[in-house]
């Protein structure tokens, strides 16, 4: 093991055993208490470490400093989020480590699954390995716990070796990503940085400054509640018509099991309610503005003919912006990006820069005024019971973060 791996593994295992799966439907900031029981913990080991103003802030961020030795260099700052994804269950985790990946196919204990390199090549790259899963019930949390301990050893590596050139590094571990509320209004004066970076991708060498833009929707049903035995001519069922706003929207050609790429969707996330009331819950993404536009009066004109069908009933379609496409921002100044890179291929690799089809704190950052693009940390096959990670990937994206660190001290 490199003098990285056998923190890295030990943090990540650490982490993702704590529960802090985020809330879409809570008004609390952050979502859920259960996030603040590992932010305690990242504040705690900061201190620890040595780290300077280490807080936890009113929106449930931890925050430090690992302060600088060079005069004139950039303050940077480096974020990772702490809640993993509702869209799978995230209680209970157990994490396990596959020493030495041989290549073949990866069970799991307590579900009937497998993990294939014949269904996933990046799998098959990593002979030799050493793997991190869960058991099968339960996601890992990697996405973004991978980046909460690359982060972390970073810090600590900085803080030991106070003649390594750097600027203030500001650090960032905030809540509620996942769920598109990440950047509290107050975290970019708080960071108070030139520019930054999420710690927040995949694959070796991803650098990423694309993402989708993002609107989510509401569209709320009121129908005629009466007895079933007497409802014929009195009846109109709420859940009918939401399955005919859900049969109109295009299913071939928009929906994420169908597009890939450059290509948007639309998706339902969930459908709540009775034959009296319900709500469906929409997200729509493309890359560009007058695309995710067009997805949002399509939408709109979907909701106004299903209740032209039925006046008694009552239909509202809310839709709100979540965050844009920071390539918007970040084109017009590559300078975080272009210093990225160079990190990278100071660390023998080749960077390689596709567009996220999903959404970074840095989105939201970048279009606040704070350019942040996304790094890699090695995820993959995250949101779900496959999930899994190499910690040598981590460690990879634990040297080039140190690496970038430098170069953009020299800078100054």
């Amino acid at each position: 093991m490199t003098k990285f791996d056998s923190a890295l593994e030990a943090r990540l295992c650490r982490y993702a055993a704590v529960d802090t799966q985020s809330d879409a439907e809570s008004p609390a900031s952050p979502s859920t208490a259960i996030q603040l029981d590992l932010a305690k913990i990242l504040a705690e080991e900061l201190t620890a470490i040595g780290a300077a103003d280490v807080q936890i802030t009113d929106y449930g961020a931890v925050l430090a400093t690992v302060p600088g030795n060079t005069p004139g260099a950039p303050k940077i700052g480096m974020l990772a989020h702490m809640d993993t994804a509702p869209a799978y269950n995230a209680t209970g985790v157990k994490p396990r480590v596959i020493r030495g990946y041989n290549g073949g196919e990866i069970t799991f204990p307590d579900a009937p699954l497998v993990l294939s390199p014949a269904h996933n090549p990046y799998l098959a790259e990593k002979v030799g390995h050493d793997l991190i899963t869960a058991s099968g019930t339960t996601l890992l949390g990697a996405d973004d716990k991978a980046g909460v301990a690359v982060l972390m050893t970073l810090a600590e590596h900085l803080i030991a070796n106070p003649d390594l050139p750097r600027g203030d590094l500001r650090i960032a571990f905030t809540p509620d990503e996942e769920i598109g509320r990440g950047v509290d209004a107050r975290l970019p004066a708080d960071l108070g940085v030139d520019f930054a970076y999420t710690l927040d991708g995949g694959a070796v060498g991803e650098i990423e400054y694309e993402s989708f833009s993002a609107d989510g929707a509401k569209v709320r049903i009121a129908g005629v509640s009466t007895h079933p035995g007497t409802a014929k001519g009195k009846m109109v069922n709420a859940l009918h018509l939401a399955a005919k706003v859900i049969e109109m929207l295009p299913q071939a050609t928009q929906t994420p099991e169908v597009v890939e790429g450059r290509e948007g969707f639309w998706h339902i996330t969930n459908l709540n309610g009775t034959a009296a009331e319900c709500e469906l819950t929409i997200i729509l993404r493309d890359f560009e503005r007058e695309g995710l536009a067009a997805r949002g009066v399509l939408l709109e004109q979907v909701c106004a003919a299903v209740a032209a069908t039925e006046p008694r009933a009552s239909i509202t379609c809310t839709i709100k912006p979540q965050y844009r496409n920071m390539r918007y921002w970040l084109e017009n100044d590559m300078t975080p990006v272009e210093l990225a890179r160079a990190a990278a291929r100071a660390e023998g690799i080749e960077p390689v820069s596709v567009p996220i089809r999903g959404g970074t704190d840095g989105s939201r950052l970048t279009e606040m005024g704070v350019p942040c693009p996304n790094l890699f940390t090695g995820m993959q096959d995250i949101h779900g019971p496959l999930e899994w990670i190499s910690v040598q990937d981590m460690a990879v994206a634990t040297r080039v973060a140190l690496r970038l660190v430098g170069l953009a001290a020299a800078k100054g």
